[in-house]
């Protein structure tokens, strides 16, 4: 047997750290199914010199460690620059978008609704016990109510509604939706991915591959219930996110049956977040692992 050494044991230190942000970039194993995983994530918690180890190996990889918990593990997002970010056009592939400027804008929207329906007030996003529920038919009717106040919006402003045929990158994303079918056109009922309800189940599936949501039943769209490991990312974007909310104006919103959900969220709470990051941290991308 080879004794052990400084050398040896500085380099099983290296393995496990580098082990420890190999489980976060398998977003949806958790310490509690895991022993080893459960094992360095205690490790991480309680050996100050083993979680620079681990900082320095996601340093070294473009991706910020964000929280580190028994429930959810190692979280880990990706910078602008690193090989792990889900970048645009890769997430269009995805969810079989065509990635045009428009049709981001309503992904993103969906987005804001799914952390909005999740977390309509600064408490329940604080509480790291708060289990959120999204529904595709929930997020689908805040798109629209956005939508709608972008169109509003325009029309104030005196914005050109009906964009040249030959420039469809450039048309406004509420015109856009308008124009797209809310619900399935497929004869046999199958969703279609181009449909705002399509679109919406495709960014709620999206969320769910990725660890962050956990499908539940088919009622409303498609029901999904929040991980804590979504909690951490959705804190993470929240000053930007909820800034976008109290842009649009929307006060309220319906989980798709008809009950609204009062939006507490104000600029002082917005401020809460922003001032709680610590302004040492890289500028992390839309994107995560």
């Amino acid at each position: 047997m080879r004794p052990i050494t400084p050398t040896t044991t500085a380099s099983a230190a290296v393995a496990d750290a580098s082990r420890l942000v190999a489980f976060a970039l398998r977003p949806k194993r958790r310490p509690a199914r895991d022993e080893t995983y459960a094992e360095l994530t205690r490790r991480y918690r309680d050996d100050g010199g083993f979680a620079e180890l681990v900082n320095a190996v996601c340093l070294g990889l473009d991706l910020v460690v964000l929280d580190v918990d028994d429930r959810h593990g190692l979280v880990a997002a990706s910078t602008a620059d690193s090989v792990f970010a889900v970048r645009m056009t890769d997430y269009a592939r995805r969810t079989s978008g065509e990635g045009k400027t428009a049709e981001r804008v309503l992904h993103a929207l969906a987005h804001l609704g799914a952390a909005t329906l999740a977390y309509p007030r600064p408490a329940d996003l604080a509480s790291p016990a708060y289990v959120g529920r999204v529904t595709v038919n929930g997020v689908e009717a805040f798109v629209r109510e956005a939508t709608r106040r972008l169109g509003e919006a325009a029309a104030e402003a005196g914005e050109n509604v009906d964009p040249p045929a030959d420039t469809p990158n450039l048309e406004a994303a509420w015109r856009v939706y308008q124009r797209r079918a809310a619900s399935p056109g497929s004869g046999d009922g199958r969703r279609v991915s181009s449909s705002t309800i399509g679109m919406v189940s495709k960014a709620l599936g999206f969320l769910a591959d990725q660890g962050l949501l956990i499908r539940r039943s088919d009622q409303d769209g498609g029901t999904y219930a929040t991980t804590s490991r979504y909690r951490v990312q959705v804190a993470e974007a929240g000053s930007r996110m909820f800034a976008e909310l109290l842009a649009l104006g929307i006060t309220e919103v319906t989980d798709g049956t008809g009950t609204l959900t009062q939006i507490e969220w104000t600029q002082l709470d917005v401020s809460h977040i922003m001032t709680a990051k610590p302004t040492s941290s890289p500028e992390v991308g839309v994107a995560h692992v």
